[in-house]
Protein backbone atom coordinates (compact mmCIF):
# COMPACT_ATOMS: atom_id res chain seq x y z
CA UNK A 1 0.00 0.00 0.00
CA UNK A 2 1.30 3.51 -0.88
CA UNK A 3 1.45 5.89 1.91
CA UNK A 4 0.95 9.73 0.63
CA UNK A 5 3.61 12.02 2.61
CA UNK A 6 2.39 15.51 3.29
CA UNK A 7 4.05 18.01 2.26
CA UNK A 8 5.97 20.16 4.68
CA UNK A 9 4.03 22.90 6.46
CA UNK A 10 7.04 25.01 5.89
CA UNK A 11 7.66 24.41 2.41
CA UNK A 12 5.21 27.16 0.51
CA UNK A 13 6.00 29.54 3.39
CA UNK A 14 9.61 29.29 2.19
CA UNK A 15 9.05 29.61 -1.30
CA UNK A 16 7.34 33.00 -0.56
CA UNK A 17 9.89 34.05 1.78
CA UNK A 18 12.06 33.72 -0.82
CA UNK A 19 9.94 35.70 -3.40
CA UNK A 20 9.45 38.71 -0.68
CA UNK A 21 13.64 38.56 -0.61
CA UNK A 22 13.97 38.98 -3.94
CA UNK A 23 11.43 41.77 -4.26
CA UNK A 24 13.29 43.66 -1.51
CA UNK A 25 16.53 42.89 -2.79
CA UNK A 26 15.88 44.00 -5.90
CA UNK A 27 14.82 48.04 -4.00
CA UNK A 28 17.81 47.26 -1.60
CA UNK A 29 15.62 47.37 1.09
CA UNK A 30 17.17 46.25 4.08
CA UNK A 31 14.61 43.47 5.82
CA UNK A 32 14.71 42.67 9.34
CA UNK A 33 12.47 40.36 11.57
CA UNK A 34 12.53 41.55 15.01
CA UNK A 35 11.52 38.75 17.76
CA UNK A 36 11.09 38.51 21.36
CA UNK A 37 8.80 37.37 24.44
CA UNK A 38 5.83 39.45 24.92
CA UNK A 39 6.74 42.72 26.51
CA UNK A 40 10.26 43.05 25.76
CA UNK A 41 10.29 45.93 24.42
CA UNK A 42 10.25 45.42 20.80
CA UNK A 43 7.65 48.40 20.11
CA UNK A 44 9.60 50.80 22.42
CA UNK A 45 12.67 50.31 20.87
CA UNK A 46 11.34 50.54 17.19
CA UNK A 47 9.65 53.92 18.27
CA UNK A 48 13.07 54.97 19.64
CA UNK A 49 14.86 53.88 16.25
CA UNK A 50 12.22 55.36 14.03
CA UNK A 51 13.09 58.92 16.23
CA UNK A 52 16.46 58.65 16.07
CA UNK A 53 16.90 57.79 12.08
CA UNK A 54 14.28 59.35 10.77
CA UNK A 55 16.47 62.13 8.92
CA UNK A 56 19.33 59.24 8.14
CA UNK A 57 16.91 56.57 6.66
CA UNK A 58 13.41 56.12 5.28
CA UNK A 59 11.58 53.14 7.05
CA UNK A 60 8.15 51.42 7.63
CA UNK A 61 7.37 48.68 10.17
CA UNK A 62 4.52 45.54 9.84
CA UNK A 63 2.92 45.30 13.21
CA UNK A 64 2.35 41.73 14.07
CA UNK A 65 -0.75 41.11 16.99
CA UNK A 66 -2.86 38.41 18.08
CA UNK A 67 -5.30 41.66 18.25
CA UNK A 68 -5.72 45.01 18.39
CA UNK A 69 -3.68 47.87 16.27
CA UNK A 70 -2.26 49.84 19.60
CA UNK A 71 1.47 49.05 18.61
CA UNK A 72 0.98 49.78 14.90
CA UNK A 73 -0.83 53.64 16.08
CA UNK A 74 2.42 54.10 18.32
CA UNK A 75 4.37 53.49 15.32
CA UNK A 76 2.27 55.41 13.18
CA UNK A 77 2.71 58.28 15.44
CA UNK A 78 6.12 58.29 14.80
CA UNK A 79 5.30 59.40 11.23
CA UNK A 80 6.91 55.90 9.83
CA UNK A 81 4.67 53.97 7.63
CA UNK A 82 2.98 51.13 9.73
CA UNK A 83 0.65 48.31 8.79
CA UNK A 84 -0.99 46.48 11.30
CA UNK A 85 -1.27 42.14 10.98
CA UNK A 86 -3.84 40.82 13.50
CA UNK A 87 -3.20 36.93 13.37
CA UNK A 88 -6.26 36.06 15.26
CA UNK A 89 -5.20 33.99 17.50
CA UNK A 90 -2.31 32.35 15.27
CA UNK A 91 1.16 32.71 17.37
CA UNK A 92 3.70 33.87 14.85
CA UNK A 93 3.41 35.64 11.19
CA UNK A 94 4.10 33.61 8.35
CA UNK A 95 5.24 34.92 4.87
CA UNK A 96 1.81 34.92 3.14
CA UNK A 97 0.59 37.74 6.04
CA UNK A 98 3.59 39.39 5.45
CA UNK A 99 3.17 39.43 1.47
CA UNK A 100 -0.59 40.67 1.99
CA UNK A 101 0.97 43.56 4.42
CA UNK A 102 3.87 44.36 1.69
CA UNK A 103 0.91 45.25 -0.82
CA UNK A 104 -0.30 47.94 1.24
CA UNK A 105 3.10 49.28 2.01
CA UNK A 106 4.54 52.18 -0.04
CA UNK A 107 8.40 50.69 -1.16
CA UNK A 108 9.48 53.40 -3.12
CA UNK A 109 12.77 54.84 -1.91
CA UNK A 110 12.34 52.89 1.32
CA UNK A 111 15.33 51.68 3.07
CA UNK A 112 14.57 49.62 6.14
CA UNK A 113 11.74 47.45 6.47
CA UNK A 114 11.26 46.05 10.23
CA UNK A 115 8.89 42.93 10.48
CA UNK A 116 7.66 43.04 14.41
CA UNK A 117 6.57 39.54 15.19
CA UNK A 118 4.14 38.24 17.63
CA UNK A 119 5.52 38.05 21.17
CA UNK A 120 6.36 34.63 21.39
CA UNK A 121 10.35 32.78 21.84
CA UNK A 122 9.20 29.46 20.23
CA UNK A 123 7.18 29.54 17.19
CA UNK A 124 8.57 32.73 15.38
CA UNK A 125 12.08 31.60 14.73
CA UNK A 126 10.84 28.97 12.10
CA UNK A 127 9.08 31.10 9.69
CA UNK A 128 11.24 32.82 7.27
CA UNK A 129 8.96 36.31 6.05
CA UNK A 130 11.73 37.38 3.90
CA UNK A 131 13.88 38.87 5.98
CA UNK A 132 17.64 39.45 5.34
CA UNK A 133 18.19 38.85 9.17
CA UNK A 134 16.58 37.30 12.62
CA UNK A 135 17.40 39.88 15.75
CA UNK A 136 15.92 38.26 18.91
CA UNK A 137 15.18 41.13 21.70
CA UNK A 138 15.59 40.05 25.34
CA UNK A 139 14.87 42.18 28.21
CA UNK A 140 16.42 42.32 31.76
CA UNK A 141 13.17 41.12 33.43
CA UNK A 142 12.87 37.55 31.67
CA UNK A 143 15.99 36.43 32.97
CA UNK A 144 19.31 35.72 31.59
CA UNK A 145 18.73 32.06 30.96
CA UNK A 146 16.33 32.55 28.00
CA UNK A 147 19.23 31.37 25.62
CA UNK A 148 19.25 28.15 27.06
CA UNK A 149 15.34 27.86 27.86
CA UNK A 150 14.61 29.17 23.98
CA UNK A 151 17.78 27.84 21.76
CA UNK A 152 16.14 28.23 18.55
CA UNK A 153 15.31 31.29 18.72
CA UNK A 154 18.96 32.67 19.26
CA UNK A 155 20.04 29.88 16.91
CA UNK A 156 18.85 31.82 13.87
CA UNK A 157 19.29 35.02 14.40
CA UNK A 158 21.80 37.41 13.29
CA UNK A 159 22.01 39.90 16.32
CA UNK A 160 20.92 39.94 20.35
CA UNK A 161 19.47 42.88 21.90
CA UNK A 162 19.45 42.79 25.31
CA UNK A 163 16.97 45.57 26.01
CA UNK A 164 16.28 47.24 29.77
CA UNK A 165 19.62 47.22 30.91
CA UNK A 166 18.23 50.70 32.72
CA UNK A 167 17.05 47.91 35.12
CA UNK A 168 20.30 46.26 35.60
CA UNK A 169 20.89 48.09 39.65
CA UNK A 170 17.83 46.25 40.43
CA UNK A 171 17.32 42.68 38.75
CA UNK A 172 19.40 39.65 38.86
CA UNK A 173 20.65 39.29 35.37
CA UNK A 174 24.10 38.25 34.31
CA UNK A 175 24.65 40.07 31.33
CA UNK A 176 27.53 37.89 30.18
CA UNK A 177 25.89 34.61 31.36
CA UNK A 178 23.15 35.66 28.14
CA UNK A 179 25.82 36.70 26.05
CA UNK A 180 28.25 33.65 26.62
CA UNK A 181 24.59 31.36 25.96
CA UNK A 182 23.65 33.24 22.78
CA UNK A 183 26.96 32.87 21.70
CA UNK A 184 27.65 28.84 22.82
CA UNK A 185 23.99 28.17 20.60
CA UNK A 186 25.17 30.45 18.07
CA UNK A 187 28.86 31.59 17.63
CA UNK A 188 28.36 34.20 14.63
CA UNK A 189 25.51 35.54 16.64
CA UNK A 190 26.14 39.56 17.64
CA UNK A 191 25.20 40.98 20.81
CA UNK A 192 24.31 44.77 21.86
CA UNK A 193 23.00 46.00 25.44
CA UNK A 194 20.71 49.01 25.14
CA UNK A 195 17.98 50.90 26.60
CA UNK A 196 15.57 52.04 24.49
CA UNK A 197 13.99 53.93 27.60
CA UNK A 198 16.98 55.98 28.33
CA UNK A 199 18.93 55.54 25.28
CA UNK A 200 21.66 53.65 26.70
CA UNK A 201 23.59 51.45 23.32
CA UNK A 202 20.98 52.97 20.79
CA UNK A 203 23.73 54.48 19.23
CA UNK A 204 25.30 51.22 18.68
CA UNK A 205 22.48 49.41 17.60
CA UNK A 206 21.84 52.55 14.88
CA UNK A 207 24.97 51.84 13.91
CA UNK A 208 24.34 48.08 13.46
CA UNK A 209 21.19 49.14 11.27
CA UNK A 210 23.36 51.59 9.19
CA UNK A 211 26.10 49.08 8.16
CA UNK A 212 23.70 46.51 7.27
CA UNK A 213 21.54 49.15 5.16
CA UNK A 214 24.91 49.52 3.10
CA UNK A 215 25.09 46.57 2.49
CA UNK A 216 22.08 46.07 0.67
CA UNK A 217 23.62 48.60 -1.61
Amino acid sequence: MKIPVVRKILEANDQMAEELQATFAERQILCLNLMSSPGAGKTTLLEQTLRGLSSDLNMAVIEGDVQTSNDAERIAATGAQAIQINTDGACHLDSSMVQEAVKQTDLNALDILFIENVGNLVCPAAFNVGEDFKVTVLSLPEGDDKPEKYPSMFARSKLLLINKIDLLPYLEFDLERAAKAARTINPEIEVLTVSAKTGEGMDEWYAWLKDRRQEKT
